[in-house]
């Protein structure tokens, strides 16, 4: 699997298939297999002519964890991105982020918005800004000795994925402490790209897609009917709307 190295980590990705260049940003406690390979996003983008690059975020997959908070802020994450394209000699690509994700993208597009042609948001919506990420609660449900004892059902639902996907339970407390940074309406207001954003119709965790697209100017907003947030990843109903959406983006 290639690496490269950023900011004392190493990054893991994937690189496949040719044509126009898109990266895959996935969600907290998953990686790049789970993600994206598993639900079959890397075979659909293929076949659809592009090139599909996913990494792991650092504290995940293959990735170089890390223990202390401050080493997850967004800003960071979105720069180990702008750092993988650089590493690969591409100029500009799409980006889709999932959950958080999807916070790491926002922050990439608004850093570095001549490397982003455009941005899909998965999984989240106007929490982007109405919110700063993940509950505390589900750091300390990571933290807890057990499952059992978990008692917070999102905290259950969280430290139950990260105990499937094989994660560093501690990496992961520390970056959902670190990564809970705030953006503001106005920083939504100044992306200046194409953007889609696609959140399923019983996600408890994202928050509206409307409300979102209502700030970022254009942005548009799919709603994946009776797909909570774990259930929406794998739709064929959002491949199908982002397909649409990169054929039909400038």
């Amino acid at each position: 699997m290639p690496s490269f190295a950023h900011d004392r980590v190493q990054i893991a990705f994937l690189d496949q298939g040719e044509g126009e260049p898109i990266v895959l940003l996935h969600g907290f406690a998953s990686n790049k297999e789970v993600n994206w390979v598993a639900p079959g996003w890397v075979a659909t983008l293929t076949g659809a002519g592009r090139r599909v690059i996913a990494l792991d975020n650092r504290g995940h997959g293959a990735s170089t964890k890390l223990y202390e908070p401050a080493a997850y802020h967004s800003r960071l994450m979105a720069a180990d991105v702008r750092a993988l394209l650089d590493h690969l000699g591409l100029q500009r690509a799409d980006v889709m982020g999932y959950s958080m994700g999807a916070r790491i993208t926002a922050y990439l597009a608004l850093a570095h918005p001549e490397r982003v042609r455009s941005a899909v948001l998965g999984g989240l919506g106007i929490h982007l800004v109405d919110g700063v990420g993940l509950p505390e609660e589900l750091a300390q449900g990571l933290e807890a000795p057990s499952l059992a004892v978990v008692t917070d059902p999102t905290a259950r639902l969280f430290r139950s994925f990260a105990e499937q996907t094989k994660s560093d339970l501690r990496a992961l407390a520390a970056c959902l402490r670190g990564s809970r940074q705030t953006f503001s309406r106005a920083e939504a207001e100044r992306i200046a790209l194409p953007v889609l954003i696609v959140v399923g119709g019983k996600d408890a965790v994202a928050g509206s897609p409307q409300a979102l697209a209502g700030l970022i100017p254009g942005a548009r907003a799919l709603t994946i009917p009776n797909r909570d947030h774990m259930l929406t990843v794998g739709d064929k109903a959002y491949k199908a709307g982002v397909l649409e959406f990169l054929a039909q983006r400038p």
